[in-house]
């Protein structure tokens, strides 16, 4: 009941997006505030480099490895 609540306040915080391939779906919760970016294009270009910096980043943390050693 509690980890429901945490949920829902967490949906109100933040905005999600969830990304799918034939391989992989991802939800991803928006933390940054874009709105302070007023040229939509701009705003697209920061996420997407924001987006690249935090697979780039989780590439090399140990977690990534214990996250594919998992699918053993």
């Amino acid at each position: 009941m509690e980890e429901d609540r945490m949920d829902e306040l967490l949906d109100s915080l933040y905005p999600e997006i969830t990304l799918e391939t034939d391989d992989l779906i991802m939800t991803i919760s928006v933390k940054k505030d874009y709105s302070q970016i007023e040229d939509i294009d701009k705003r697209k270009e920061e996420f997407i480099n924001d987006l690249n910096e935090f697979i780039k980043e989780f590439s090399e943390t140990p977690e990534s490895r214990e996250f594919v050693a998992f699918l053993d």
